[in-house]
């Protein structure tokens, strides 16, 4: 059976066509542990339409033909809203030289098939053409004792180890969603990672 699995990078408004899928993707896997985000269409395109403003902006694809199973995408941190940028600045760092790793989502079905790499490789070089010489990205911490954490469920560090990123300690924004299990938007504490480029 033929192989039809590609990555396709788009930049800056060249998201905008793929923006319905990329949002649908992201409630889709963010609704797993350690997320659990009970996410909407609309308030997705919105988010998403801060990556299609900025020509430092970059969306890595993976595509299984035509069908979007996978997007990974990131932007330079100036660009980014007061959420994310504002942590770092009071932390002492330098907005201007970083990059943002946004996020990453990919099917269960595609893992381990190599689009983690080629998602952090497309970023970074990308970064490094925008003369970036820092990639950050934060993730969200949950308790060891969270009642929805799954049996034997195994945190992605070591693999960002890895890939060469390692905790900023005590430097964390804070982001509201509603989880699957609640009524209401909460706050959650998300943890910076950083790597020299």
């Amino acid at each position: 059976m033929k192989d039809t699995l590609r990555t396709r990078v788009v930049k800056g408004n060249e998201l905008a066509p793929w923006l319905t899928a990329v949002a649908d993707l992201r409630i889709s896997v963010f609704r797993d542990f350690p997320y659990l985000y009970d996410g909407s269409r609309d308030y997705e395109q919105i988010y998403l339409r801060t990556y299609t403003e900025t020509d430092t902006s970059i969306c890595v694809l993976a595509l299984d033909g035509e069908r979007v199973v996978g997007a990974s995408t990131g932007l330079a941190m100036v660009d980014e809203t007061e959420e994310f940028r504002q942590p770092l600045v009071d932390a002492g760092w330098d907005i201007e030289s970083i990059f943002y790793c946004a996020e990453s989502t990919l099917l269960p079905e595609y893992r381990g098939r190599g689009l983690y790499r080629a998602f952090f490789d497309e970023r970074e070089a990308h970064a490094r053409r925008l003369g970036k010489r820092i990639s950050v990205f934060c993730a969200v911490q949950r308790p060891e004792d969270h009642p929805l954490r799954p049996v034997g469920y195994q945190p992605l560090d070591s693999i960002w180890r890895y890939f060469g990123y390692r905790p900023i300690p005590d430097t964390m924004a804070t982001f509201h969603w509603k989880d699957i299990d609640q009524t209401q938007e909460t706050g959650k504490q998300l943890l910076f990672y950083q790597k020299a480029l």
